[in-house]
């Protein structure tokens, strides 16, 4: 090979490769916002623009015109279960976020195209949910940004803010369905071996008022396995609410039997939370009779007897634990409930 053919070779990647780009700062930053509500996730993925001193609405941001509600790439809002908007349910999934700004009301547009550059390939007829929102005064936000707010169990509203204005969107979730759904596939798995795992998901559907035939076969299964407090508890507060009242109370009665130590404090202090004291009363004091060595049974004792106004049995029943307990931590508060009761 000669010296210039062997010079052209070295250089040949200069002469036929193209130079990477350079990784930089862009003028309209990519962000995400994230929200969990109940076991919905709820993401959007945009770019900031910022106000930089210009007119950003009927300006910037034309009225009448369809706008990508971001900067760069459309915006994406992406949902892994099920939601409604606008009295329309979208299924899961990624969607194009863009809307229509006027001086007076919005229109949002969910489209099922979530690939695009901008709004420049917008389709109405790829729509798939539109909701006419109307914008709010709001603190000044020099970047664009989305928020998340008021989130519950039952949605959250979506906010985009800019400038001075605030676009409210709001959402909505079916948390007890989407709770439901999730069970039936847990239940499924490992923990069907289990009866804990049929039990807690039936007791989800008692205390939630959802699902309760199913949630009843559920609490049988566990029960099959093993007869346990929560179980028994747990079947008894499903055929309550299925209007058996005298089934419900032979089930507590017969929970009691298989009942440990801490399973009827729980008990106990949950009667307290409804302010039954005297039927917590009776709760401690056979936790008393069934475990005298433990410092935490006279302990509870005294706290109902106390919040019953029964100063001499509160005292004495904290005596009690006070001689029974070793750790230092629970035998100052014990001191200090004593010392209130002088």
């Amino acid at each position: 090979m000669t010296r210039i053919a062997v010079a052209l070779f070295a250089t040949a990647p200069f002469l036929f490769a193209q130079a990477p780009p350079l990784v930089l700062p862009v003028a309209s930053p990519r962000a995400q916002v994230q929200q969990r509500v109940g076991l919905t996730d709820i993401e959007v993925t945009y770019h900031r623009p910022a106000v930089k001193g210009r007119k950003v609405w009927g300006g910037l941001v034309p009225y009448g015109k369809v706008w990508r509600a971001g900067a760069d790439e459309n915006t994406v809002i992406a949902f892994d279960t099920p939601i409604r908007v606008g009295g329309t349910t979208l299924p899961a999934g990624r969607y194009g976020l863009h809307m229509l700004p006027t001086a007076t009301t919005w229109t949002v547009m969910f489209s099922s195209q979530s690939q695009g550059w901008g709004s420049y390939s917008y389709d109405a007829k790829e729509d798939v949910a539109k909701v006419t929102v109307t914008p709010v005064p709001a603190e000044a936000t020099e970047r664009l940004a989305y928020t998340f707010d008021d989130p519950s169990d039952k949605g959250v509203t979506l906010s985009l803010r800019w400038e001075q204005l605030r676009v409210p969107i709001p959402i909505e979730v079916d948390t007890k369905a989407v709770v439901v759904a999730s069970l039936r596939n847990q239940v499924r798995g490992l923990g069907q071996f289990f009866p804990e795992t049929w039990s807690a998901a039936a007791g989800w559907c008692a205390r939630n008022d959802t699902n309760l035939d199913e949630a009843l076969a559920w609490v049988d299964r566990s029960l099959a396995m093993k007869e346990t407090y929560a179980g028994l508890r747990t079947k008894a507060a499903l055929l309550e609410k299925k209007g058996d009242a005298k089934g419900a109370e032979t089930l507590r009665a017969r929970a009691l039997t298989v009942a440990t130590e801490v399973e009827v404090n729980q008990a106990g202090y949950g009667l307290l939370g409804q302010n039954k004291i005297d039927e917590a009363i009776v709760l401690f004091q056979r936790n008393v009779k069934e475990h005298p060595d433990s410092w935490n049974t006279y302990d509870s004792l005294a706290e109902a007897y106390g919040l019953k106004g029964d100063k001499a049995q509160a005292a004495a029943n904290y005596r009690k634990a006070l001689d029974k307990v070793k750790a230092e931590d629970q035998r100052a508060r014990i001191q200090e409930e004593l010392a209130k009761l002088k």
